[in-house]
C-alpha cells in the first residue's frame, strides 16, 4: 500500500461531531485556536524574501491558488505563522501589460482563509444515522476504515446486482484547475479513475454552465470553436457582448477583467452590451446598454437580419463561400424551397411571418428604431468582435439563442479574421498541459448533465429519442448510487430544489449518496456518507490556467499547512477504497500524489516550450508566457477547402440537415420544438407567456455574483457582508407592487418561495427580476427559503436538443413579505 502524500494529523485534535462543533457558542473561536495544534511542514527553510518584505511576523510564505469555477485560476501567496494561515497575498510577478500581467486575485480568493477556517468545515467522516430521514441532519461519526469498507462493499453489491451504469458521478466544479484535485470534467477526476478501475460508471455530457451552447455549436461549426479572445478586440472598431459579463464572471487577473478593461482603454473600440441587466461590464466597458427580455436574443438577431438583408448590408460573398443554408441557392440537397434563413427572415418560409424590426420589438422589448440602428452599425463597422456569455443559452430555447448569434457573426463576414469572432464565448490562449492521471471509462452510456434526477426516478424509461441518452437506446437501470465530489449540484445548483429534495429523501430509489467536500454544503446535508476533504491549501497540485486573453500560465499550488482535523486528500480516499476493491495497483500505479504532479509537469514540457521543471516551477510559484491572440476558425477562413469543418458539409451550417432529421424523429414534450434554422421559439414560461400570466407575470433570471463563485464562498462572512443576497427589480415593477428599496420581499411560483431584500433599480429591464445564483438553500419551518436560492424557483424541464438546464426560463411574482 502506498503511503498517503501527507499523513493526516489526528492525535492532538479531539474528534467532535459537526453538529456539536458548529452549534457551540465558541465554535468560531475554537476553530481559530485549532491552528495552534499544527506546526510547520517538515523540511521548510527560513522565511522567504517575500515574507521578510511583508514586515509581518510570519514563518514563511507559500505559493498556492484559488481553484474554483470562475474561469480563472489565480495564484495566491499564503503567509503562515505557527502552522496557521494568517494572511493571503496576491501574485507579485508580472506587470500591467496584456500577456504578462500581474494575476491579481479577486476579493473571493483573498478571503480564502475564511473558507479554510470556516464554522461549516467538515472535520471527520460521518454517516447518516440509520432510520433517519436523508437531509434531516442526524449524523454519527465513523472511522475512515468504516467509511471505506461501506462504500467499497456497496459498490461491489450494486455492480453485481445492477451493473456499473447504476453508479453515477454527479456534476461538480467546486475544485477546478488542478490535476489530481479536480472535480470536472468528470472523466479526469480521481473518482472517475477509481470507478474506471472496476468497470466504469454512468457518465454525463454537458455542464450546467453551457450545456445548450456546447450542444448547439457542433450543428453550426462541427465542434466547439470559441470566439476570438478578448485581447483581439484591439483589431476591431465595434465589440458586441450578448449576455457576456466578464467583469463579474471572469473578475480577476487570471480571468478577463484586466484584459477587457486594458484593451478598451488602449484601443477605444465602441462596446455594446445586450443584457437584461445593466451589469458591471456594461457600466465599465460599454458605450451602450441594450436591455432585452430574457430568452429573446434570437428574435433580436432576426429583426437585425431583416434590416441587413433588406438594405443589402450583409456579407453575401462570405455566406456564399463559407456557409450552407443562408439562402435558397445554398440549401442542402433535398430540402424544400422556403427553408433558408433568408426565407425565414423575409416571411417566405412556412410560418409566413416577416421578421421586421417591429415584429422583434414586440418580443424583445427593444424599440424598432434601436433594432434598425444596431443592425446598420453592426453590419458596417468592419470586423465586429461578437461574443456571447452563457446567459442567452440557459433558456428553454437556448440552443437556438446561441445559434442565432453565430449567424449574426457570419452575416457580418467577421468569422476567422482579427477583430472578428464566431459569436461563441471568447476563446483564449492556452498551454497544452498533459494529464497522465486521466483514464477511459469502459461504460459508453451517458445522460445529459441535467438528467440525473430523471435517471433516479424513471431510469429504464429514459431513451435516446426522448431523453437524449447516448451509447444505447435506453437506460437499463436507474441510478442507485451517486458520487458528489467537490460540488453542490446535488441540491443547491440543480433546479426545483423542493422537488429534488423530495426525490433524494426517498432512499429506496438512490440507495447511497457519498459526498466528498470540506464544507457542510447544502448538497452535503443530503449525503449518506460524508468524507471530509482537505482544501487546496492542505495539499500539493499543479494548476492550469483559466481564461486570460493571450497569456498562458501554470501554478504549483504547494501544501501550505497540514490537513486540519481528521480530513484527508481525495487521492488517499480513492487509494484506500481501491485497495478494498482489489485495484489499488491500477489506481495508484505505485505513485504518490506528488509523483503524479511531478509527472504532469514532466510530460508537459515537450508540448510547452520553456516550461520549467517541477522543482523550478515550485520555487517560482507561477510561470507565465505571452502567447498569440486566439482567432476562431482562422485556418478555415484562409482555406476552406484545405481546412474543412467537421460538419457534414464541411462548412458553417446555418441550416442543419441533422437537426432537420431530428425534428422528425425525436420525441418531444408539448411546447418543445427542434428547428433546422436558428429560429426564435416562444417557450413555456418565456417572455410572451409572461405578458399573459396574471399569476406569475415576471421573468426571473439568475446572475453570477461577486459574493460567490456559483455557491463556493457562499458561507464566507466577509463576502456575505460585502455582497448581501438581494433580488433586483425594476423601479416601475416595484412601484406597481408598493415595494421600496430594502423591503423584505417574497419571490414565488408554484414550485417554491424565497425571501430576501429587494434591490429596486433601473439597472434591470422592466418585467424582469434577477436573483444572484448560488445562495445556499435555507428553508424555514414553513418551507420558505430564507437563504434566497434562485433554484427554489426553477424547473426540471430540460431544453429540446441538449436536454440541458433552462434555469433562466422561470416565471414568478414578487410581493412584500
Amino acid at each position: 500500500m502506498s503511503a498517503p502524500p501527507v499523513p493526516p494529523v489526528t492525535t492532538t485534535v479531539p474528534r467532535r461531531s459537526f453538529l456539536k462543533w458548529s452549534a457551540a457558542a465558541g465554535g468560531g473561536a475554537a476553530l481559530v485556536g485549532a491552528g495552534a495544534y499544527f506546526g510547520g511542514l517538515p523540511g521548510v527553510g527560513p522565511a522567504s524574501a517575500a515574507t521578510a518584505a511583508s514586515g509581518l511576523d510570519v514563518d514563511r510564505t507559500v505559493w498556492s491558488s484559488c481553484n474554483v469555477n470562475c474561469g480563472s485560476r489565480c495564484p495566491l501567496r499564503m503567509q503562515v505563522k505557527d502552522g496557521r494561515i494568517v494572511r493571503v497575498l496576491p501574485d507579485d510577478t508580472g506587470d500591467d501589460e496584456i500577456g504578462t500581467q500581474q494575476i491579481r486575485a479577486c476579493v473571493r480568493g483573498r478571503s480564502m482563509r475564511h473558507r479554510i477556517y470556516n464554522p461549516d468545515r467538515l472535520k471527520t467522516p460521518m454517516r447518516r444515522r440509520p432510520g433517519t430521514r436523508r437531509g434531516g441532519g442526524e449524523w454519527e461519526e465513523i472511522s475512515w476504515e468504516e467509511a471505506y469498507d461501506e462504500i467499497a462493499s456497496t459498490i461491489q453489491r450494486l455492480v453485481k446486482d445492477y451493473g456499473n451504469e447504476s453508479i453515477y458521478l454527479n456534476y461538480g466544479t467546486g475544485t477546478l484547475g488542478g490535476t489530481i484535485t479536480r472535480s470536472w470534467p468528470p472523466s479526469q477526476t480521481p473518482i472517475a479513475r477509481l470507478m474506471n478501475c472496476v468497470g466504469g460508471y454512468l457518465n454525463h455530457y454537458g455542464d450546467y454552465s453551457a450545456a445548450n451552447i456546447e450542444q448547439a455549436a457542433p450543428y453550426t461549426f462541427g465542434s466547439w470553436i470559441g470566439s476570438n479572445s478578448f485581447d483581439d478586440a484591439r483589431n476591431s472598431r465595434l465589440q458586441v457582448l450578448f449576455g457576456n459579463n466578464p467583469l463579474e464572471t471572469r473578475m480577476s487577473g487570471g480571468g478577463e477583467t484586466f484584459v477587457t478593461q486594458r484593451t478598451r482603454q488602449d484601443n477605444g473600440q465602441r462596446v455594446i452590451v445586450i443584457d437584461p441587466r445593466y451589469t458591471d461590464s456594461a457600466v465599465s466597458l460599454a458605450d451602450e446598454w441594450v436591455p432585452i427580455r430574457p430568452g429573446t436574443d434570437a428574435a433580436l438577431v432576426a429583426g437585425m437580419a431583416h434590416v441587413m438583408i433588406s438594405e443589402d448590408l450583409h456579407d453575401q460573398d462570405f455566406l456564399d463561400t463559407y456557409c450552407v443554408g443562408f439562402d435558397e441557392e445554398h440549401l442542402p440537397e433535398g430540402i424544400p424551397a422556403g427553408s433558408s434563413y433568408r426565407s425565414y427572415i423575409l416571411g417566405d418560409g412556412p410560418d409566413g411571418t416577416e421578421k421586421t424590426p417591429a415584429w422583434a420589438a414586440r418580443i424583445t422589448g427593444i424599440p424598432a428604431s434601436t433594432i434598425v440602428r444596431l443592425a446598420r452599425e453592426i453590419a458596417t463597422s468592419g470586423p465586429v468582435h461578437i461574443t456571447q456569455g452563457w446567459g442567452p443559452q440557459r433558456h428553454a430555447n437556448g440552443e437556438n439563442q446561441a445559434r442565432s448569434i453565430f449567424v449574426l457573426a457570419a452575416m457580418t463576414g467577421s468569422i476567422g479574421v482579427p477583430g472578428g469572432g464566431t459569436g461563441e464565448r471568447e476563446g483564449s490562449y492556452g498551454l497544452p498541459m498533459a494529464n497522465p492521471f486521466a483514464t477511459t471509462n469502459p461504460v459508453e452510456t451517458a445522460i445529459s448533465v441535467f438528467g440525473w434526477t430523471d435517471a433516479i426516478e424513471r431510469g429504464p424509461e429514459m431513451t435516446a429519442l426522448a431523453d437524449g441518452v447516448v451509447g444505447k437506446d435506453r437506460l437499463d437501470v436507474p441510478i442507485k448510487m451517486i458520487w458528489q465530489y467537490a460540488g453542490n449540484a446535488l441540491v443547491n445548483q440543480h433546479a426545483d430544489i423542493n422537488r429534488t429534495v423530495r426525490l433524494l429523501e426517498d432512499d429506496t430509489k438512490c440507495e447511497l449518496i457519498v459526498v466528498i467536500d470540506n464544507q457542510m454544503t447544502v448538497s452535503a446535508r443530503y449525503a449518506d456518507i460524508l468524507l471530509p476533504d482537505v482544501s487546496n491549501a492542505e495539499q500539493l497540485d499543479v494548476v492550469q490556467q483559466g481564461s486570460a486573453g493571450n497569456m498562458g500560465y501554470a501554478i504549483v499550488a504547494d501544501q501550505v499547512i497540514h490537513p486540519l482535523f481528521d480530513c484527508r486528500t481525495v487521492y488517499e480516499m480513492c487509494s484506500q477504497i481501491a485497495a478494498r476493491l482489489g485495484v489499488e495497483k491500477e489506481f495508484t500505479e505505485g505513485r504518490t500524489q506528488e509523483d503524479w504532479v511531478r509527472q504532469v509537469v514532466e510530460d508537459s514540457r515537450e508540448a510547452v516550450p520553456g516550461l520549467p521543471s517541477f522543482d523550478e516551477l515550485r520555487e517560482m510559484g507561477v510561470w507565465k508566457v505571452k502567447g498569440e491572440s486566439y482567432i476562431g476558425l482562422k485556418d478555415f477562413r484562409d482555406d476552406p477547402v484545405a481546412n474543412p469543418l467537421t460538419t457534414p458539409s464541411g462548412k458553417i451550417e446555418i441550416f442543419s440537415d441533422r437537426l432537420w432529421e431530428m425534428a422528425k424523429t425525436w420525441e418531444l414534450p408539448e411546447g418543445d420544438v427542434i428547428t433546422a434554422l436558428p429560429e426564435y421559439v416562444a417557450t413555456w414560461e418565456g417572455a410572451e407567456e409572461a405578458r399573459t400570466n396574471a399569476k406569475h407575470p415576471l421573468q426571473c433570471i439568475g446572475h453570477h455574483y461577486k459574493q460567490r463563485t456559483h455557491s463556493s464562498y457562499g458561507n464566507v462572512d466577509w463576502m456575505q457582508e460585502a455582497h448581501p443576497q438581494v433580488v433586483w427589480i425594476n423601479t416601475g415593477d416595484a412601484a406597481d407592487r408598493g415595494i421600496v428599496n430594502g423591503d423584505l420581499v417574497d419571490v414565488f411560483n408554484d414550485r417554491g418561495r424565497i425571501r430576501l431584500p429587494a434591490r429596486v433599480t433601473a439597472r434591470i429591464a422592466p418585467g424582469v427580476v434577477s436573483v444572484p445564483q448560488g445562495a445556499w438553500y435555507t428553508p424555514d419551518a414553513q418551507g420558505v427559503d430564507v437563504g434566497g436560492s434562485v433554484n427554489t424557483l426553477t424547473s426540471w424541464h430540460p431544453t429540446a436538443i441538449a436536454k440541458g438546464n433552462a434555469q433562466h426560463t422561470t416565471l414568478v411574482e414578487i410581493v412584500k413579505a
